[in-house]
């Protein structure tokens, strides 16, 4: 077709002496160049979002003999471990574009170590009340992305075929660019707003010290002192994350990325006072209650 136009338009200069007829035949050809541009950038920025899958260290071979009086509680934080990966990884299928550069981190591999960082002080804490207790397993806790460049495919998806409507809008004024273009605003602003929703105000902890045993075993003070310190700054943390994240993500951003893994952060702190104390005196058994957070808008 674009070898038959200049031939039709030259019959057409001749007879009619139609310089029109060359800039429609520019017209058309300059908008399928241009069509044709933005698909392959659109697919281009798919093929370039390919999520990967969540690679973990291995935990078992690290494990010393289970005791009898473990071995529920052992194999049933084991396979939650397995059931965190596999939740990782479906979330990474789902979330493919989303998000900056960092989002994988942000909101899967570093929730994903959270999670395992408190499964693995359960192990522990579990073995430990019948045998030595392991120590140092959080060590297996941070996982990878097995992909080249997956972890920044949500940014680079996002932002070419942004590019690529930008420019269809400026050269094709009123055309299908414009359409895309709107619905990008669209779509962002809506991010935006959600993200913002998300973000404000500050967040709110149960007060821990008042479920503490009235009595606190002098060998415990230091360990339980440094992770009510702790607690103290994973929330003040999780504050300062609220207001460098203003505007990113989708709706569910603040809950995934930061009142989650806050959560997880605090079981694993609590589950380490109760097995101080215990260390010395009567366990306090609940902790964990006083774990989850909430956002005060």
């Amino acid at each position: 077709m674009s070898r038959a136009l200049p031939k039709y338009h030259k019959r057409r200069v001749a007879m009619i002496g139609g310089a029109a007829a060359v800039v429609l035949s520019g017209a058309v050809i300059a908008g399928s160049a241009l069509a044709g541009e933005t698909s392959n950038n659109g697919g281009q920025a798919a093929t370039n979002a390919s999520p990967g899958t969540v690679n973990c260290p291995a935990v078992e071979g690290s494990l010393p003999e289970i005791p009898a009086s473990a071995q529920a509680e052992v194999d049933s934080n084991l396979a939650q471990l397995d059931t965190q990966i596999s939740e990782a990884n479906q979330r990474l299928v789902d979330t493919v574009g989303q998000g900056g550069p960092n989002f994988v981190q942000n909101a899967i591999l570093g929730p994903l170590e959270d999670k395992r960082v408190a499964a693995l002080n359960r192990i522990e804490t579990a073995i430990g009340r019948a045998a030595e207790k392991p120590e140092g397993l959080e060590a297996l806790a941070a996982c990878e992305l097995n992909a080249g460049g997956a972890a920044e495919a949500g940014g680079e998806a996002e932002e070419e075929p942004t590019e690529a409507a930008t420019g269809a809008a400026g050269e094709n004024a009123g055309g299908a660019g414009d359409a895309g273009n709107a619905e990008n605003d669209e779509n962002g602003a809506g991010a935006e707003d959600a993200g913002n929703a998300g973000a404000a105000g500050a967040i709110s902890c149960p007060d821990v010290e008042p479920s503490l045993p009235a009595e606190i075993p002098a060998s415990a003070q230091a360990e339980v002192d440094s992770n009510l310190t702790q607690l103290d700054t994973q929330i003040s943390e999780a504050n300062q994350r609220l207001v460098d994240t203003v505007g990113q993500g989708g709706p569910n951003f603040v809950q995934n990325a930061i009142l989650g893994p806050l959560e997880d952060k605090r079981v694993a702190a609590l589950n380490r006072i109760e097995t101080a104390i215990g260390r010395a005196a009567e366990k306090p058994e609940g902790l964990e209650a006083l774990a989850a957070c909430e956002l005060n808008q």
